[in-house]
């Protein structure tokens, strides 16, 4: 058995969190807090510095997103586990988190003990899941499929248009996508060309008029 506590990063921008966390997690003796990140560009940092066996990620950071922070975590440092802790349980962040090589998905409020499952289950390489947004991807892949309304669009313009179609904004796109302002506005612009509108409103009510825009509408945790 390895007498090596498991050493964990985490990375929040509310400091209350961050020491409350850092509480919970220092009444086990099997974890040592090695680092706190105030942002998604100081725990990238500090992943490639401390080299921490799991990265605690809240997905709603400063500067880069937390799926940003994740992306470029596991592309550099591949054997690092993160392990999302954040309060949207939405199938679209799960599923940017996931995208993003997030091997754990965690709401805010999960028990000590839970944590520390999930903790130790992401440094042993497993995928974790909460209860809650396990439920949510059961009911999801249990829906079936449906063919592309519109044809002519690629995957990701689906994608934008469906969230364009829910009244998001471009920045909460890039955020729920994990790409940036300037590739939603560039979706966006094809958008309007290829469903041949002139601005938002008609592209919304194109999209609603085709079912789009209705997958977390009336959905609540």
């Amino acid at each position: 058995m390895n007498a090596e506590p498991l050493r964990v990063l985490i990375a929040d921008d509310h400091p209350m969190f961050r020491d409350g966390l850092r509480v919970a997690l220092a009444a086990d003796p099997g974890i040592e807090v090695v680092g706190e990140a105030p942002d998604g560009d100081v725990v990238v940092d500090l992943a490639a510095e401390l080299q921490p066996d799991v990265v605690i990620m809240d997905l709603n950071l400063p500067g880069r997103n937390g799926a940003e922070a994740t992306r470029e975590i596991v592309a550099t440092s591949p054997h690092i586990g993160v392990l999302v802790l954040t309060m949207f349980d939405d199938s679209d962040s799960v599923f940017m988190a996931m995208r993003a090589g997030a091997r754990g998905y965690l709401l805010k409020g999960a028990a000590q003990p839970e944590l520390v499952r999930a903790l130790h289950a992401v440094a042993d390489g497993g995928v974790i899941l909460g209860p809650r947004v396990a439920v949510r991807m059961k009911r999801f892949f249990e829906t079936p499929p449906v063919p592309p309304t519109f044809p002519g669009l690629t995957t990701r313009e689906h994608e934008v248009l469906d969230l364009v179609a829910q009244g998001r904004s471009n920045p909460e796109i890039a955020v729920a996508l994990g790409i940036s302002g300037k590739t939603v506005r560039n979706h966006v612009s094809n958008l309007f060309t290829k469903l041949q509108v002139a601005d938002r409103a008609q592209a919304i009510v194109r999209a609603r008029s085709a079912g789009l825009g209705r997958n977390e509408q009336g959905d609540g945790p």
